[in-house]
C-alpha cells in the first residue's frame, strides 16, 4: 500500500489496535489460479510470533484454504470509516478556486504467512474465543458451551481453521492533514453536518488527527 508519510500511522500497536477496532478483514492470497480473497472476521492474539497472529475459519467448501500453501504469503486489508471531501468545504477555493475533490478514510494491510489448522481444539477456541470477544458488553451474552456439543461438532466439521502469523503492518490515515487549517475546519464542519453516520464519524477522525 502507497502511504505518504504524511498519513502513515505511528507504530504496530496502533495499527494492530486498529484491526481489533475493525476485525472484519479481507484475506488475499496467490496461488497456482492467481489471486483469491476471503472476507472474514478476525481475532488479534499480540503473544503468538513475533508480531502476533490473526485467528479465524473459512468454510471447508471454500476452495481458498487449498489454493494457498501452508506458510505461503498472505495480506489481510482491514477498512475503516471513509467518506467523499467535496472541495466546495475549503477556504481555498474561495481564495483561488485552485481544488479538488478527494477521499479521506483509514486502512491497514497486514503482511504474513497463513496455515490452516484443522483439528478440533484449534477450531473450537478459535469459536470461542471470537464468540466472547463480539457478545462481550451483552446483557445476556451467547457462548459457544449454549449450544449442543454434537451440534458444535458438526458445524465444526465444516469449517478449516485460519492461522495467519504477521511480519509487517502498513497503516494509512488519511485525514486531510495536507490541507491549510482553514480547509480542515471546513471538511469537518460539512462532514459532522451530514446525515450519513459514518461521515460525522470520518469528521470526528479529522478532528482527532489535526490535534496530534
Amino acid at each position: 500500500m502507497y502511504v505518504p508519510p504524511l498519513f502513515a500511522m505511528a507504530d504496530d500497536a496502533e495499527m494492530a489496535g486498529f484491526c481489533q477496532a475493525h476485525p472484519f478483514a479481507a484475506l488475499v492470497t496467490h496461488g497456482p489460479d492467481g489471486l483469491f480473497a476471503t472476507h472474514l472476521p478476525v481475532i488479534f492474539k499480540p503473544a503468538e510470533g513475533a508480531k502476533g497472529a490473526f485467528f479465524g475459519h473459512l468454510a471447508r467448501a471454500n476452495p481458498h484454504w487449498g489454493r494457498a500453501a501452508e506458510g505461503s504469503d498472505a495480506l489481510l486489508i482491514f477498512t475503516g470509516a471513509q467518506a467523499y471531501v467535496t472541495p466546495s468545504w475549503y477556504e481555498t477555493k474561495k481564495q483561488t478556486a485552485k481544488v479538488v475533490p478527494t477521499w479521506n478514510y483509514s486502512a491497514v494491510h497486514v503482511r504474513g504467512r497463513v496455515s490452516w489448522p484443522a483439528d478440533v481444539d484449534f477450531l473450537k477456541l478459535n469459536l470461542a474465543d471470537l464468540t466472547a470477544a463480539h457478545e462481550a458488553g451483552r446483557s445476556h451474552p451467547w457462548a459457544l458451551s449454549d449450544a449442543p456439543d454434537d451440534f458444535v461438532a458438526m458445524q465444526m466439521r465444516a469449517i478449516v481453521g485460519m492461522r495467519f502469523e504477521v511480519t509487517g503492518f502498513d497503516g494509512k490515515a488519511k485525514l486531510s492533514q495536507n490541507r491549510p487549517a482553514a480547509d480542515i475546519d471546513g471538511v469537518v464542519a460539512g462532514l459532522g453536518a451530514s446525515d450519513a453516520p459514518m461521515d460525522r464519524e470520518v469528521a470526528a477522525q479529522v478532528d482527532k488527527a489535526r490535534r496530534r
